[in-house]
């Protein structure tokens, strides 16, 4: 091991450039260093944007974003095919008083995004019909269009604990395990 007459106290002071030059060569490694993001796919806006005014009444916007052989996943649900995803959104706006979708974060690459967002929702039989928020994300995979789609989210935060009796024994259960 090799002694240094610096101590510590000096390497940890700021260094501070004392010349108009060395100023100067720090700004265009500034520069250098200056990362801007990646523009966010056209399909993704889309889907944000639908998903900002999807209703029963909107289905057929599902066809803008997603692919005829979408794979959707969701904790409860797999479904295949721009068919059948149809048909599953038909019953789950068919079964709810209101739903909204606000976005939290996008992260996106070349041809895939994660977007974080927190749903609140209201069902008659869940929560005396009071509105119920879930915290989830949507990992999206695309080309021109959505080809897979799987949600991540607390089924206990969107339905068990929603369930007078159930969500009661829920809540025990969680407190006993972080005490």
């Amino acid at each position: 091991m090799h002694s240094s007459t610096n101590n510590v106290s000096e390497l940890l002071q700021p260094t501070m450039a004392t010349s108009a030059a060395e100023l100067a060569s720090a700004k265009q490694v500034s520069k250098v260093t200056e990362t801007t993001e990646p523009e966010q796919p056209q399909i993704i806006d889309d889907f944000v944007n639908m998903y900002q005014s999807l209703n029963k009444d909107t289905l057929h916007l599902l066809k803008q974003v997603y692919s005829d052989d979408i794979v959707f996943q969701d904790p409860l649900h797999t479904v295949k095919g721009m068919s059948a995803l149809t048909d599953y959104f038909a019953n789950l706006y068919a079964n709810v008083d209101s739903i909204n979708f606000d976005i939290q974060q996008i992260s996106v690459t070349s041809e895939q995004a994660s977007v974080f967002w927190k749903m609140t929702y209201s069902h008659c039989k869940l929560n005396r019909g009071n509105p119920i928020q879930v915290d989830g994300m949507s990992h999206l995979i695309f080309s021109d269009k959505i080809t897979s789609h799987r949600d991540y989210f607390d089924l206990g935060q969107m339905l068990y604990e929603q369930i007078p009796v159930l969500g009661k024994v829920i809540s025990m259960v969680k407190a006993k395990a972080s005490s």
